[in-house]
This record gives structure tokens, C-alpha cells and sequence, in this order.
């Protein structure tokens, strides 16, 4: 059950779902759809920027919520939850309604099994997982809606033919050391030699404080 749990993780990963990002542009780009490219680039740069951000404020300056045990969004969650819905939208665009709506609603499962999925291995607490997938199905869930008032696309099949590899491939890829680069980020921007840890979060308090 848990080699279930860690392969799923690893589905969300960068070397995952950062291709799949990048090949939903290039579909977008070959159906000549500029409007909906720039929309694309807009929701998910801001997903990533918000979930580098929050994890940046914790490691470098302590910001977070201890009470839930929160030190910034899952990226693996927010991801997940951002691109497998609209592959599955995209991929079933031309295909009758309850197809497209039954292929977005394969990818928003997918994502919430892989935000589980980061609980399960023990990469984040629940408060994280959660927000970071609300966070990914919003950027789906604009996107879907703005892709939904267009009339004019194609290549359809072409999204899928894109993404398989993808997950064939990238599973066997090493993981980028996405983590390693915002620590040195928040460290260096901080001034601070050692990174603020959840440990912080469990250790006795002092009477006088």
C-alpha cells in the first residue's frame, strides 16, 4: 500500500507535472489559442509563485501557522491539482460533454489522491496538502472556465499523445532538487545560516516567554 502512496507522490512531482505544464502550452500554441496561452502562463506562474512564496516566508523568516502546522502550500499538491484537470479538459475538448466533463473530473481525482498521497509519505501535514491542492483546482478551475468560452480549438489528441511519455518517462527521471534551491533562496534573502524547521513549532516553551 504505501509503494501505492510513493508512486503516486512521485506522479506529482516537478519532473511530472512541470512537463505536463509545458505541454498543455505547446497545445494551446499549435491550436493558435494566444489568449488562452497567456491565461495558462498567468494562473499557474501565479500558483507556483504563491507556493514559493509561502515556503520561502516559513524557511527564511519563521512565517507560518503552527496551530494547523502550516509552512506553505504542497507544490507536489498545487501542481497536481493545476494541470491534471485541465489535461484531462483539454484532452477531451472536442469529445461530447459528459466525456470533457468526465475527463476533467478523472484529473481533479488524480490530484486529490496525490495531495493524500503527500500526507501518506510523510512530506507534509495535512493543512499544507489540503490548501495546496484548493490552490491548484482554483488555477484549474479558472482556466476551465476561460478555456470553456472558446469554440475554435483543436488538436485535442495531441495533448494526450504529449503527456504519456511524460509519465512513462519522468518517473524514472532524479527529482529536481526544487527544495535545495528554495532553501539557499530564503537563506540568502534572510541573511540566516540555518532554515526555520516545524521542530520550532514542537519544542517546550519557556515560562518567561
Amino acid at each position: 500500500m504505501m509503494m501505492w502512496w510513493h508512486w503516486l507522490s512521485v506522479i506529482g512531482s516537478l519532473a511530472v507535472t512541470g512537463p505536463i505544464g509545458v505541454a498543455i502550452v505547446v497545445w494551446l500554441l499549435a491550436g493558435k489559442s494566444w489568449r488562452l496561452t497567456a491565461i495558462w502562463l498567468g494562473l499557474f506562474g501565479a500558483g507556483m509563485a504563491l507556493v514559493v512564496a509561502t515556503k520561502m516566508a516559513f524557511i527564511g523568516w519563521g512565517v507560518g501557522v503552527a496551530s494547523v502546522e502550516f509552512a506553505g502550500f504542497s507544490g507536489h499538491a498545487m501542481r497536481a491539482a493545476a494541470v491534471f484537470p485541465v489535461a484531462g479538459f483539454l484532452a477531451t475538448r472536442s469529445s461530447p460533454s459528459h466525456l470533457r466533463w468526465l475527463g476533467t473530473a478523472a484529473g481533479v481525482l488524480l490530484a486529490v489522491l496525490i495531495a493524500i498521497s503527500r500526507v501518506y509519505v510523510r512530506a507534509h501535514p495535512p493543512s499544507e496538502a489540503l490548501t495546496g491542492c484548493l490552490l491548484g483546482l482554483a488555477v484549474a478551475g479558472i482556466f476551465i472556465w476561460y478555456a470553456s468560452t472558446e469554440h475554435h480549438m483543436a488538436l485535442s489528441r495531441l495533448l494526450v499523445l504529449l503527456c504519456i511519455p511524460v509519465l512513462l518517462v519522468a518517473p524514472q527521471v532524479e527529482p529536481i532538487p526544487a527544495e535545495q534551491w528554495i532553501t539557499k533562496a530564503a537563506l540568502y534573502l534572510s541573511g540566516r545560516d540555518q532554515p526555520y524547521t516545524r521542530n520550532m513549532w514542537r519544542q517546550p516553551k519557556s515560562p518567561l516567554d
